[in-house]
């Protein structure tokens, strides 16, 4: 069973310098409110993982963009735990350039 509405936890940040927003950075990981460990079964104070509670794990993914700039890895645990399937690749490219 996966986390319904999960939002994200990461163990780095950056500030957008347009709206002064923190965004997750570094690995990231499926968190849900009002508990203290992520999907997979990290604890977030002894790993040491910051809450971001206003961003969805949907836009941390590499193939949505819209907050994954500063993600470096995404934790397949978690992945695997929001339902993604073994086989199923991350993105291809449609429309190579020449």
């Amino acid at each position: 069973m996966g986390v319904r509405n999960a939002t994200v936890a990461a163990g780095d940040q950056w500030t957008d310098p347009d709206d002064g927003i923190r965004y997750p950075a570094g690995e990231v990981h499926a968190w849900e409110r009002g508990r203290n460990e992520t999907a997979c079964g990290l604890s977030l104070s002894r790993s040491r993982l910051t809450r971001f509670p206003h961003v969805g794990w949907a836009d941390v993914q590499p193939e949505s963009g819209r907050h994954a700039e500063g993600v470096q890895a995404v934790c397949r645990r978690c992945r695997a735990a929001q339902g993604a399937r073994r086989d199923e690749r991350g993105w291809t490219r449609t429309n190579p350039r020449p």
